[in-house]
């Protein structure tokens, strides 16, 4: 989810922005099916949700696709029901692992939202075949383009596909710490140099 999220990042995830179904429990006991008080999703949101090919693994991506909707990515530009989604290059990213550049850009979805998007000059997934949206799913896409495991390849390809929203955990609101050169939390002596502070209490957008 780079740029949106960095490794090291920890944010609280909202829970009730969505209702409740039984994966909001811990371990996931199946007591009932469904979503209790259920709240769809906007797309642009952040979100937590559970792998439909596998409910132990957690992930989170960006809700691009809502039910019904028409998914199509052609020469890098995403499109929502044939229509292109406003996309400008802006200052690229020089990763702190490698110090390499990366393009990047600032997307702005059909219902106002905006945030960025890092894309390489070719990648496998700059042009896909449509998807449509079934009824009760959503389309989910990482911010990293070309490193993101998303509804844009299919579970028999070892990707996500439509994440149902029975499987949805909650939303990601705020960073509440973010720690850099791969240093555990807890390691407070290292918190001075470590610690990216700049990114304390930003809200995930």
């Amino acid at each position: 989810m780079k740029p949106t999220l960095l490794v090291g990042d920890y944010f609280f995830v909202s829970k009730y922005s969505y209702g409740y179904s039984h994966y909001s429990l811990p371990l996931s006991p199946p007591l009932f099916s469904g979503r209790i008080f259920g709240s769809e999703p906007q797309r642009g949101d952040v979100v937590v949700f559970r792998l439909p090919k596998d409910d132990s693994t957690g992930y989170i991506k960006r809700v691009i696709g809502l039910p019904g909707d028409r998914i199509q990515m052609k020469d890098g530009v995403l499109y929502i029901n044939d229509t292109a989604v406003k996309k400008e290059r802006v200052e690229d990213l020089i990763d702190d692992d490698n110090g390499a550049r990366v393009h990047r850009f600032r997307e702005t979805l059909p219902n106002g939202v905006v945030h960025d998007t890092l894309e390489q000059d070719f990648g496998i997934l700059h042009n896909t075949e449509e998807y449509r949206v079934p009824p009760g799913h959503y389309f989910m896409m990482g911010d990293n383009r070309d490193n993101s495991t998303d509804s844009r390849v299919p579970p028999e390809r070892q990707g996500v596909g439509y994440v149902p929203f029975e499987h949805l955990i909650g939303r990601a609101q705020i960073i509440f710490f973010s720690i850099g050169d791969g240093k555990p939390a807890w390691a407070i002596w290292s918190w001075p140099w470590s610690v990216r502070w700049s990114r304390l209490f930003t809200i995930v957008r």
